[in-house]
């Protein structure tokens, strides 16, 4: 608790830059601040920082993934090691009750500012502090289960009597933070602020927070409530999204802005090619790979489109726009891991220069062939830094958790199946309505749109730090988190054992399971592909995390989560 306690205790003098003894008036504090519209509207902004929402920064959760491959290391969490003292869980621990503490500060002093801003204005502010105390609280329940919970000042002796609050008395007063702030804030701002909280993010947040309790009708009401402002819609190209070109698109419901103009950019060079001047550290796993269906909507085992000798052809328009297809032009040059290909195309020049993407050339090039296509763009390695937006909530998430909530009560109709039809329409890039011109989801049975959802949710949102929390509140994480990870062979034996046999890329069709995760075991005992590392799960502790023991050896009434 004693990171808890700092907090809370030196919370107005880090937001006030106040000494101990004096309240200057030409600096904040929690005595002369929160009275205008300017100190309050400053004081908001503190929650928009991005350490606030470092689970959604910079790949944070994709990495402990199924999704996920980075050359032949693995994260701490999926090699099942983490302990009361990981550093990921005190981190996010520290930085969500930080904000916690900000927001309850913020709303303990709106009153000051009574006469001086308008009611509805003050009521706006509440709101948006309430939103973000709500979202704060509903990670923590998530991640940790039940955790202390407080709205109003502790003292120090408070602060160590405070225990676990039930998780579910949290989620009654999240939902009344949600439903206040989707009261009381605007549709949209204009565009000057487009990057503020609205009525939409409170409703979208509100439903991801019921979702991932398994609160069905709750989620299903929020996001169709979301749903019916009319405010959002998809964006028309999905690759295009996701550049850092795009801005402010309407599919857009909470973001947290980046931009060079800003001084404000992410380090990109782990995540692209080697040849266009990346280190190619981290990239898609074959497993997400294997994820995206053929053209008929069918996966990979089943679809005669399938050929595993051109495996990105008639596939999901998503797997290309995510994953460098090979043979194409990416980032000014033509990717090819193949080892024959020791040469490729410096396709601004036409010069032919070093493949620094096949490993035959380069150790170091990806060592399963693949590489990160979806986010990326010539500005990436125009000097290893981009800016693209941090995308916490998005339009197409919403009309999914509308679909799955649905699916889970039973309630399957032609809303169900449009909420699910808009979105793998859009990645086809036609009209919802043309049925013929992108697989459709048709069916009724409840058990085979459960999957299809599960799936349509991985390839949608994959690599937007979405994966970890579906394979925990699906119960999935100990299947999905303990099957091995595989690449390519090294370029000798790939070179004899696959491509000279006309096997390239990976040898054969793995299976898809009963849970849409591929089964590369038979590929394995083959000899065509290469084992890089173990995954572990340890499903009696991780789908909790542990407390911080900083936390639990200072204050004796916060009890560890099991076997931790």
């Amino acid at each position: 608790m004693k990171k808890l306690l700092t907090v809370i205790c030196f919370l107005p003098m880090l937001l006030g830059c106040a000494k101990l003894d004096l309240n200057p008036l030409s600096e904040g504090s929690s005595e002369n601040w929160y009275s205008d519209e300017t100190e309050i509207s400053m004081a908001l902004n503190d929650l928009y920082r991005s350490y606030l929402w470092l689970l959604d920064d910079n790949f944070a959760t994709e990495r402990m993934t199924d999704n996920w491959t980075q050359r032949q290391s693995v994260h701490s969490y999926i090699a099942g090691s983490i302990a009361s003292d990981w550093s990921t869980a005190e981190d996010v621990w520290l930085n969500t009750y930080k904000g916690i503490t900000r927001a309850n500060t913020i709303l303990n002093n709106l009153e000051r500012a009574q006469g001086v801003i308008t009611a509805s204005k003050l009521k706006q502010f509440e709101g948006e502090a309430r939103f973000f105390r709500a979202a704060l609280y509903a990670r923590l329940i998530f991640y940790y289960g039940d955790v202390p919970y407080y709205t109003e000042y502790l003292n120090i002796e408070e602060a160590f009597k405070l225990g676990r609050t039930d998780k579910s008395e949290i989620l009654k007063q999240v939902y009344v933070d949600f439903d206040y702030a989707a009261q009381n804030l605007p549709v949209n701002y204009g565009s000057a602020e487009l990057k503020r909280v609205t009525k939409g993010a409170a409703l979208a947040f509100k439903s991801r927070a019921a979702l991932y309790m398994g609160d069905w009708s709750v989620a299903r009401d929020a996001a169709k409530a979301c749903m019916d402002l009319k405010a959002y819609s998809l964006f028309p190209n999905y690759r295009e999204y996701f550049l850092s070109k795009t801005k402010n698109a309407d599919e857009t419901i909470f973001a947290i802005p980046r931009s060079f103009e800003l001084g404000v950019s992410w380090g990109a060079k782990n995540f692209y090619t080697r040849t266009a001047g990346g280190s190619s550290v981290a990239q898609p796993s074959w497993d997400l790979f294997c994820s995206y269906t053929c053209t008929d909507g069918l996966p990979i085992d089943e679809s005669p489109l399938f050929d595993p000798r051109n495996p990105f052809q008639n596939r999901d328009p998503r797997c290309t726009m995510s994953i460098v297809e090979f043979g194409k032009e990416h980032l000014g040059y033509i990717y090819d891991p193949n080892p024959y290909a020791t040469k490729v195309e410096n396709t601004s020049s036409g010069a032919m220069v070093a493949n620094k993407d096949t490993r035959s050339v380069d150790t170091y090039a990806s060592y399963n062939g693949l590489s990160l296509r979806k986010w990326v763009d010539e500005d990436w390695s125009d000097n290893n830094e981009t800016d693209f937006d941090i995308i916490v909530m998005r339009y197409a998430d919403v009309l999914l958790m509308f679909a799955e909530a649905k699916i889970e009560l039973g309630e399957i109709d032609d809303a169900t199946l449009k909420a699910i039809n808009q979105v793998r329409a859009r990645a086809y890039g036609v009209a919802v309505e043309d049925i013929k011109k992108y697989p459709a989801v048709t069916t009724l049975n409840q058990q085979e749109l459960r999957m299809i959802l599960r799936n349509e949710r991985r390839v949608e949102l994959a690599w937007e730090n979405r994966r970890l929390d579906d394979l925990i509140r699906w119960k999935l994480a100990e299947k999905a988190l303990t099957k091995p990870i595989y690449g390519v062979l090294d370029p000798n034996d790939l070179k004899k054992k696959v491509v000279d046999k006309g096997l390239w890329f990976y040898g054969g069709i793995p299976q898809i399971d009963e849970d849409g995760l591929p089964d590369f075991s038979a590929l394995y005992a083959a000899g065509v592909i290469k084992q890089l590392n173990e995954r572990e799960f340890d499903k009696s502790k991780q789908y909790l995390w542990p407390i911080p023991s900083k936390e639990t050896l200072i204050n004796k009434n916060l009890i560890q989560n099991p076997n931790y």
